[in-house]
């Protein structure tokens, strides 16, 4: 039995603590879904920010909810490079020690002393998922990317098991592009 995944591009975006939100946005702000994404409960938002590093900003970036605990920006290496920033690969959540930006909002600005991060690949899973392809949670595996032209096995792959999750691979922009990935695509995971 192969073992589907849909891979998706996950680009740049900011996670934001309800603290911060307020200063970027005015006092009992909330964040106004726009679109649902492929995790339960997870949503793109109305509300966008300026990511401003020591050489340059990126204006628009999108802000994901709902509301975290910490605020986390992630971006590709090649947006990190641009702008000026340090942005570890680390997993969702691992801000300890992580790269610096300022987050610009049309009520303030927020100067964050770490939470820049390149999300480390993953799949969600549920449990049922990872029991029926025999992986635990936190395993690493390789998954292939079989598009025309630019096919390519991307190692390093964590996989996230929760069953508040569904089964989906992320990639972020400039993974996508290595493997010539439209938008979306199914990839097999090989162990």
């Amino acid at each position: 039995m192969a073992k589907e995944v849909l891979v998706e591009i996950s680009a740049r975006h900011v996670h934001v603590s309800k603290e911060d939100l307020e200063v970027l946005f005015g006092e009992g702000y909330e964040l106004t879904p726009k679109k649902d994404l492929s995790q339960p409960g997870q949503f793109a938002c109305e509300e966008r920010v300026t990511v401003v590093g020591s050489k340059r900003e990126l204006a628009g970036v999108s802000i994901l909810g709902p509301c975290r605990k910490a605020t986390q920006v992630e971006l590709s290496l090649t947006d990190a490079r641009s702008i000026g920033v340090s942005a570890p690969i680390r997993e969702s959540g691992d801000v300890a020690s992580s790269g610096t930006c300022k987050l610009v909002g049309p009520k303030g600005e927020v100067e964050l002393s770490e939470g820049v991060i390149s999300a480390k690949r993953h799949i969600h899973m549920t449990p049922e998922d990872a029991a029926a392809y025999g992986i635990k949670d936190s395993q690493v595996v390789s998954v292939k990317i079989p598009t025309k032209d630019r096919s390519l096995i991307f190692g390093d792959v964590v996989a996230r098991v929760s069953p508040s999750y569904k089964l989906a691979m992320h990639l972020d922009t400039d993974e996508a592009n290595a493997a010539g990935i439209p938008g979306s695509c199914i990839g097999e995971i090989l162990d």
